[in-house]
């Protein structure tokens, strides 16, 4: 053995880069993803959209509805205090709709049996048109739209009658104020649960 053989050149241990580098097929990635791994994706895409579609109707439903019962509960305080105000009711039919006289009453102060000029309601625009005070478009089905009606104890026994189609509750308050649902006539939304 030659003796300068057994001198190890520190740079020589390293493989030379150009005899141990891979094929370039495998260092070479795709720039692309495949066909089935999009058709997997769009699938679970799919998937998932189709859970959501009824979730998120459902809770816009609900959410209408809410705004229903809370316009309901608002025409409610505001007869209450009309009656505080006046010591009568706006009203003297045991229960009416709320129609456009009804809104100008209850909405602008200067109503002749409004004497003192109070806005005893301030009701936003999509819940009125020409015929009074209204679900809003999209709470029932085909966008129609109906009047809330409002109930009152005009004989004091502290009971009054809410009536929705052919079906009618007696509830033990001096005001109820719903919106019927004329395709459903056990749904509809008002003052009382």
């Amino acid at each position: 053995m030659n003796p300068k053989s057994k001198i190890q050149n520190p740079n020589s241990s390293r493989p030379s880069p150009s005899t141990h580098r891979p094929p370039s097929s495998v260092l070479r990635r795709p720039a692309a993803f495949t066909l089935v791994e999009l058709l997997v994706v769009i699938s679970i895409i799919g998937l998932l959209a189709g859970l959501a579609v009824p979730a998120i109707q459902g809770a816009m439903k609900s959410a209408r509805k809410a705004e229903v019962a809370a316009v309901a509960q608002s025409i409610r305080t505001a007869v209450i205090a009309w009656n505080s105000e006046y010591g009568t009711w706006p009203s003297n039919t045991a229960s009416f709709t709320a129609n456009a006289a009804f809104l100008n009453l209850m909405t602008t102060t200067t109503n002749a049996n409004n004497i003192r000029g109070i806005i005893f309601l301030e009701v936003p625009t999509k819940f009125t048109n020409s015929s009074g005070i209204v679900t809003p478009s999209g709470y029932l089905a085909g966008n129609a739209r109906s009047n809330f009606i409002v109930a009152v104890d005009l004989d004091g026994d502290g009971v009054v009658t809410a009536t929705n189609g052919t079906t009618a509750t007696n509830l033990r308050t001096a005001v109820a104020v719903w919106a019927p649902d004329n395709t459903k006539t056990n749904q509809s939304v008002g003052t009382w649960k």
